[in-house]
């Protein structure tokens, strides 16, 4: 079965705003970071997005010509699954729409032989997972920075979700990379 993981960038505050980013995230960019997303991306062989990260994202790396990483190549070339409840023409190439029984049809996707399958931002889209009870690990990257303001990532209301540290790393910029599993 395959699994589902959380990537995702915050302030100790948590905030995720790609927005600002560029002020509490950017200064703490290393090579030491990148390694960490890269292994995450690369571990991946399906992207799972909302709607608005999906369409930052199917903006972003088709344009990425110069591939150092590897990380624009196999962003491009593998399957993205896009939850929305408004209509969209995916001309991100390998997109699928999933707009009716979302639930089912993760879990659906789940189940195929494969690798993990790779949230990145999608805040909304991780809580009703989460709260399904879909959700295998959580991979964060917390900086060492107070942005005060840009959105949460996680929203109030949204239930108690009990999780297990499975690996924390303090890396040298000051950013620790936690890896959580949900309690059971």
């Amino acid at each position: 079965m395959r699994k589902i993981i959380v990537s995702e960038s915050l302030s100790l505050d948590g905030i995720f705003d790609a927005e600002t980013m560029g002020q509490w995230a950017v200064p703490f960019y290393s090579e030491e970071r990148e390694e960490i997303v890269r292994a995450l991306i690369l571990g991946a062989d399906a992207l799972l997005l909302g709607r608005t990260t999906y369409d930052i994202q199917a903006w972003y790396w088709p344009n990425q010509k110069g591939d150092k990483y590897g990380i624009a190549n196999h962003k491009n070339s593998i399957p993205k699954y896009v939850v929305t409840s408004r209509p969209l023409q995916a001309q991100w190439n390998n997109s699928t729409i999933i707009q009716d029984n979302v639930l089912e049809e993760i879990a659906r996707l789940k189940e195929q032989p494969g690798r993990n399958i790779l949230i990145e931002g999608s805040a909304v889209l991780v809580q009703s997972l989460a709260q399904a009870g879909l959700i295998d690990n959580y991979q964060f990257l917390v900086h060492p920075s107070l942005a005060g303001n840009g959105k949460r990532f996680f929203k109030e209301g949204a239930g108690l979700t009990k999780l297990k540290l499975i690996e924390s790393k303090p890396l040298s910029s000051g950013v620790v990379a936690l890896s959580y599993e949900p309690s059971k």
